[in-house]
């Protein structure tokens, strides 16, 4: 989080203090202090996945403030991230700085992104377009994979449980002379709970890079992923049969070149592709379906430094994605449908921020984009943020307003036949303060935010989509992180927002209507303690209250809260060879996220792991 520089204990470290301080790249696109951060940051780490025991990414999200993790009932079905109450496709997710936003509907789903292979993960709520382009209009979500350093060694995992569950992992880095490497993979096998749940799940990641000196890396980035699952609807019109499968891959060669510490440059080259089936498709109108998404992408980044309190990023950046779908059974009695539907859109943009620290405590940000795209032209976008450090009472303000932008997704595109479509829009700004106290062992922090939304895609009566809509959301992220002692870490978080829809345009919501799936508060609670340096222990629950699911042309009607508790534990039997278990939702919490999509009940896993 955002107070992440309390230090970890585990059974092979020694004791320390919270003294030293993290650093982020996401804020600025360079390294700089977190406890400097002009942006509201949260930072989770991997020593955070491995203490809880959490296998995919979306679950360690739920611990940020100001976001919303919504599940569309078990592991392996749609999962969106909302950010501050905006739309899941206003929030950028980035893979060592690789935008991978993928698909029709231009979102990220985190059903099966496990955290194989992370270093740690990083959230900058606030429209952060300037610096990271489309989609990164509500904030950003950038993953860190490991970095090798060391002698090579390597980590292999297993354990099953409820619902027939079984997981197996391998993860090994380190570095060989000029070479460094990290890799890791996992399979998932499970049956859920309800007939047609099914959900198996095959990932994988490597970096790899050579370094000739300490000025040049030139490395490869490699992901694929392949999951299967059985999608059985809602509880009230249960599908038996109905599959979905995905397939992705993505490789990205890069290269890093510091020139003393007055210059760096970042280059990447990505290619990413996603191929989903949806075979049987039993929805009684399309059919079964096969989409292809690919995309091209080159980003180049220059951080100029001529003196110590002047920063100059700029940087160049393109996109090619060609999307499309084949429906070769869709009805034709609403009148001609295609059977095959596309769209191609090409982005070229350029950006320059400028980072001014005149004070040894005082940043202030501003910046400038420019992206054109070839259907529906230029868009501009800007951003100023700041922070202040008082040292006396080791008190840090934050503050930033800034504009963002969304593009029309292909869905929206290519369903409401409407190609004229322009991107959504945002002004948004926060301002926050973090207070430390007792030698950094506790860390405080809340932000106060607001967004006015603008140019939302909606549908007509015709079910066209047009450029109908707008919407405001604002309210309050607090957060706690207290290290008392070395072995015991407190962490909570409370969002409090309001959101809603303030356009009459848009039929599928009346004016003033909430918008749908946004919690007005949510809290997190959770604690880690390391007894007798050999076994760890950790808790954690969340509450999620005062949420609505969508009505077509009328209100919004109220969905029931709820809460979950896990508990998880891993002892040491020696520095080789650990064993470990959990529970997930202890007390049997009977909920949906989603309307009549239930989430698992109470279940417990165990498993072993060795290390060479």
């Amino acid at each position: 989080m955002r107070a992440q520089d309390a230090v970890r204990s585990t059974s092979t470290d020694r004791e320390e203090t919270a003294e030293s301080e993290a650093v982020v790249v996401s804020a600025t696109r360079f390294d700089i202090p977190l406890d400097q951060s002009p942006a509201s940051v949260s930072v989770i780490s991997s020593d955070d996945l491995e203490q809880k025991q959490i296998e995919r990414v979306s679950d360690a999200l739920r611990e940020v403030p100001g976001l919303s993790v919504v599940q569309t009932g078990t592991p392996g079905q749609l999962t969106s991230v909302f950010t501050r109450g905006l739309n899941s496709a206003h929030t950028q997710v980035l893979l060592d700085g690789i935008p991978i936003n993928q698909g029709l509907a231009g979102q990220f789903d985190f059903a099966n992104l496990t955290t194989d292979n992370i270093e740690r993960i990083e959230v900058v709520r606030g429209p952060q377009s300037t610096i990271y382009g489309p989609r990164a209009l509500a904030g950003v979500i950038q993953i860190f994979t490991k970095r090798g350093d060391g002698a090579p060694g390597i980590t292999l995992s297993s354990e099953g449980g409820s619902y027939d569950t079984f997981r197996e992992t391998i993860e090994s880095d380190g570095k060989i002379d000029n070479f460094d490497y990290s890799i890791g993979a996992s399979r998932l096998d499970t049956d859920n709970a309800r007939p047609n749940n099914q959900y198996r799940n095959s990932a994988g990641i490597a970096d790899v890079g050579w370094s000739p000196n300490n000025q040049l890396r030139i490395g490869t980035l490699f992901t694929y992923s392949l999951s299967d699952t059985g999608n059985p609807n809602t509880i009230f019109d249960p599908k038996l049969l109905d599959n979905f499968l995905t397939e992705k891959w993505l490789i990205a060669p890069h290269v890093d070149l510091r020139i003393g510490d007055w210059w760096e440059h970042k280059f990447i080259f990505s290619y990413d592709h996603e191929r989903q089936l949806n075979d049987p498709n039993q929805d009684g109108f399309v059919g079964p379906t096969r989409a292809l998404f690919e995309r091209t992408q080159v980003d180049y980044q220059n951080d100029l430094r001529p003196t110590s309190w002047l920063t100059v990023t700029s940087g160049f950046f393109y996109s090619r994605v060609n999307a499309g779908q084949e429906r070769p059974f869709v009805l034709q009695i609403f009148g001609p449908q295609p059977t095959f539907i596309s769209d191609h859109t090409d982005e070229t943009a350029g950006f320059l921020q400028v980072t001014l620290t005149p004070m040894t405590n005082l940043i202030f940000v501003a910046g400038g984009r420019l992206d054109h795209f070839n259907q529906f032209g230029d868009v501009w976008t800007y951003r100023v943020a700041s922070s202040y450090k008082i040292d006396k009472t080791n008190t840090t303000l934050h503050s930033s307003v800034a504009t963002g932008f969304s593009p029309p997704s292909s869905q929206d595109k290519i369903f409401g036949n409407n190609f004229g479509l322009k991107p959504e829009k945002d002004l948004g700004w926060d301002i926050g303060i973090e207070q430390r106290l007792w030698e950094n062992r506790v860390v405080l922090g809340a932000t106060y935010f607001h967004n006015d939304l603008s140019n939302v895609i909606g549908f007509n009566g015709l079910f066209e989509t047009l450029n109908l809509g707008a919407a405001e959301t604002q309210g309050l992220e607090a957060e706690l992180r207290a290290q008392p002692i070395a072995d015991l870490v407190f962490m909570a978080s409370y969002t409090y927002l309001d959101a809603e829809k303030t356009s009459s345009a848009d039929i599928s919501q009346v004016q003033g209507a909430r918008l749908p799936r946004r919690p007005r508060n949510e809290v997190y609670v959770s604690a880690s303690y390391l007894w007798w340096k050999k076994l760890r222990t950790t808790a954690e629950a969340k509450f999620v209250n005062a949420r609505e699911e969508l009505s077509f042309g009328g209100p919004n009607f109220d969905i029931e809260d709820y809460s979950f508790v896990n508990i998880a534990a891993e002892y040491e039997i020696n520095p080789h060879w650990s064993i470990f278990g959990r529970i997930d939702n202890l007390t049997n919490e009977h909920y949906a996220e989603v309307f009549g999509f239930p989430a698992l009940g109470r279940a417990a896993y165990a498993g072993m792991k060795m290390r060479f």
